[in-house]
């Protein structure tokens, strides 16, 4: 027992170690490269159409890809991994050691938890990186939007399967809210060092943030509405990832133009990573 415990102590030392804090910022900039990425693509899709925007999907698969058919492609792929498993080292941290500096047990608690989500969540990012890396640009297997249709469609199929797929939707609705509210507010300016801003680098960071922050919610927003919907129908084919949510923006009235300013957005939210890369306190 005072072994493990010993390890346990070590462990958590090393979590909270500059290394680490290190590693989570390498995240943000993966994170940022996809979503800038994601942005283009979105932007290509607007341009031609959706009948004409070609192979490239706006998803995270199809950054993937438009980055291993670069030169140099591998190089960044590799750059990418390394960044996706520190931010999921990081937040497997913080899911088993809690926020440094939250007191509130109860706040900790969930913060706990949506930390391990995003760590489980950015491992998935992880494993599709190192398929791309193994097997090139051609690894991309099934469009992301018929990965999702199966997905749901195997959900559907269990016992309370319309709940689950329900549930998951609502909470992309709530989380999307969530998301929103932290950009019109601008409340995620509470977890950056704002001290070592200049005013004109802080306010270039209010404006991609607010921006950024408020295109991610509107996209996770619509993919969780589609999400409810294909439970109320019964229809896992209304249910879409990043690419169809955002080809079915385009299909609107004026969807063009709603789809730029949503890829000027994503890529808004691109440029906020890379802030939080620099500005984050960890």
């Amino acid at each position: 027992m005072a072994t493990a415990a010993q390890a346990g102590r070590v462990a958590k030392r090393a979590a909270n170690s500059e290394w680490v804090d290190r590693a989570a910022r390498l995240g943000f900039c993966a994170r940022g490269t996809i979503y800038l990425v994601v942005g283009v693509i979105a932007f290509q899709i607007a341009q031609r159409g959706t009948a004409g925007a070609g192979q490239a999907s706006a998803s995270k698969d199809g950054a993937l890809r438009e980055i291993a058919e670069r030169p140099f492609g591998r190089l960044l792929l590799l750059v990418l991994a390394a960044g996706l498993a520190g931010y999921a080292l990081w937040r497997g941290a913080e899911a088993l050691w809690g926020k440094r500096d939250e007191d509130d047990e109860r706040k900790r608690t969930a913060k706990r938890l949506l930390s391990g989500g995003k760590a489980v969540l950015y491992l998935v990012f992880l494993g599709s990186t190192l398929r791309f890396l193994s097997k090139g640009p051609a690894a991309g297997g099934r469009p992301g939007d018929q990965q999702e249709e199966t997905l749901t469609a195997r959900i559907l199929e269990l016992p309370a399967g319309q709940l689950l797929v329900g549930g998951v939707g609502a909470a992309f609705i709530a989380g999307a809210a969530h998301v929103v509210y932290r950009g019109v507010t601008q409340e995620f300016a509470d977890r950056l060092d704002t001290s070592e801003m200049g005013r004109v680098v802080g306010r270039v960071v209010d404006l991609v943030g607010t921006v950024g922050l408020a295109a991610r919610g509107l996209v996770f927003g619509v993919i969780g509405f589609l999400l409810v919907k294909a439970a109320i129908d019964f229809d896992p084919e209304a249910a879409n990832g990043i690419d169809g949510t955002l080809k079915l923006i385009a299909r609107q009235p004026y969807g063009r133009v709603l789809l730029v300013v949503t890829a000027v957005g994503l890529i808004a939210y691109g440029l906020y990573s890379f802030a939080e890369a620099r500005y984050r306190e960890l």
